[in-house]
């Protein structure tokens, strides 16, 4: 068996979001032969997302009677040159955004991380809501960061997530009173300082709006993808538009849209409320275009998870925890997709 016989098997193998097998889409990038193994490098830029694990074992499958050793490596396109890249180390940055506050997007963001992280992802989370920060609460953080000799940020962890907000930096009642070019500064130095090491991803709790720090970040570092968190209700959406047009305006891909606090669920009397409208968040992907994450229930144990630090999605027992469960593999697959298409894109050109 040779390189042309290994890539010839490898065409049973599809992608089911582009729809054509992994060697005509240019998903598989090199095929190295050895005495006993046989190494792949396939263009995979999601790490342990469903639809991807779902690739890579389908690809060990088609291989499975060789008697050889299958080593898979994952080397995407990200569109970015290595000398550019700000956080070198982090293969993913994926925006949380709403056009507005009260919606919900820290605990979105918060669920995000620490669901990618349970599946295995090795993941970071930052808070970038500057003059609101409250990520640290909701995954009980009692750990503050540490610093190098070289004066480098060492941040702590928590459910097996690096973590960096400026509640770490600040007293707490203190209140941060900053004008754009201070925030500027101090975003950039919280992440070209802080030692995040390694990641497959970073989740960046941004805040409600479109103001200087959402600049900053898009300005500043490739962001790879973003999540607008909305409500059912009118007013959401209408902020939830604003969002979306920022991110277009910077060629930021958006991964979806997703409706927090959607139907509430009376555990007295069994049947189900629309507080906040129901059906919104669905309806404004649909008229965007754009991929419907999921819909979280309106749930108190949500409250109750953010203020005893515990993210819903860490809870298997739970039909809320499920649905954040859900949103969190669409996210991933969603972020696979726009990475794999780029590549595929690219690698046609290139022929």
């Amino acid at each position: 068996m040779n390189e042309a016989d290994v890539r010839e098997r490898l065409r049973v193998v599809d992608d089911p979001d582009l729809g054509d097998d992994i060697v005509s889409l240019g998903l598989v990038n090199e095929v190295e032969m050895g005495d006993d193994s046989i190494d792949i490098d396939l263009a995979l830029g999601a790490p342990y997302s469903p639809t991807e694990s779902a690739i890579a074992a389908d690809v060990r499958q088609a291989l499975d009677d060789t008697d050889k050793q299958i080593n898979l490596t994952a080397t995407v396109d990200r569109g970015v040159d290595p000398e550019d890249q700000v956080l070198p180390g982090v293969k993913n940055i994926i925006a949380v955004a709403s056009g507005k506050g009260g919606v919900g997007k820290s605990t979105l963001a918060v669920n995000l991380a620490a669901g990618l992280s349970k599946m295995g992802a090795r993941v970071g989370l930052f808070d970038g809501d500057i003059y609101g920060p409250n990520v640290p609460r909701m995954v009980d953080a009692d750990e503050h960061p540490k610093a190098t000799e070289e004066d480098e940020i060492v941040p702590p962890e928590k459910y097996g997530m690096k973590l960096m907000s400026m509640d770490f930096l600040v007293g707490e009642d203190d209140p941060v009173i900053w004008r754009g070019p201070m925030v500027h500064s101090v975003l950039t130095q919280l992440w070209e300082d802080v030692l995040w090491g390694s990641l497959d991803y970073m989740i960046v709790d941004l805040p409600p709006g479109t103001g200087d720090t959402q600049l900053t970040l898009l300005q500043s570092v490739p962001v790879s993808g973003a999540v607008i968190v909305t409500t059912p209700q009118d007013v959401a959406l209408d902020d939830a538009r604003k969002g979306l047009q920022m991110f277009g305006r910077h060629d930021t891909p958006v991964l979806g849209v997703v409706e927090n606090m959607s139907t509430f669920h009376c555990p007295d009397c069994g049947s189900d409320h629309d507080i906040f409208g129901s059906g919104g968040g669905r309806d404004f992907a649909e008229e965007t275009e754009m991929p419907f994450l999921g819909e979280i229930p309106l749930d108190p144990s949500v409250r109750e998870g953010g203020d005893d630090g515990k993210p819903m999605v860490l809870d298997e027992d739970s039909e809320t925890g499920e649905a954040f469960r859900q949103f969190v593999y669409r996210t991933a697959n969603n972020q696979g997709i726009v990475h794999r298409k780029r590549h595929s894109d690219r690698a046609k050109v290139e022929q």
